[in-house]
């Protein structure tokens, strides 16, 4: 049994990490999936709700083969400290995050949350590259 956190802001990244995870994942895993806004004049009632169908995608793609848990975080902290708290809290076995394909002069420098959790995450990971849209 294996515990992942996803990180998702969008219908098209949870999708992207559900490819990705329908070929990982066996009965028994549990998915703690986390969608966090800052909150404030930050966020909007549009955000909240693309969060929620974020998180729906997942649970509908996957929530017949493994235990799925939603996570929407609106307390002002940075997303990447979201995802990372979770894992922590969940003793999560990996984190699973997606990154848009940048061009050749910005491949070296992930999304800022991106980058975050990749420098402060202790438990492997995996990184999903996401087509632009």
């Amino acid at each position: 049994m294996a515990t992942y956190v996803i990180g998702t802001n969008s219908v098209h990244t949870s999708a992207e990490v559900c490819d990705y995870l329908s070929r990982r994942i066996d009965a028994g895993d549990v998915l703690h999936v986390v969608n966090s806004h800052r909150g404030g004049d930050e966020t909007d009632s549009e955000d909240v709700r693309d969060g929620e169908d974020a998180l729906n995608v997942v649970t509908s793609r996957l929530g017949d083969l493994v235990d799925v848990e939603t996570h929407q975080y609106i307390r002002g902290n940075d997303p990447a400290d979201d995802i990372l708290r979770c894992a922590d809290e969940q003793d999560a076995d990996e984190i699973v995050i997606g990154v848009r394909k940048r061009n050749p002069t910005s491949k070296i420098v992930f999304g800022s949350t991106a980058q975050d959790v990749l420098l402060h995450s202790n438990i492997p990971m995996a990184v999903v590259p996401l087509e632009t849209v």
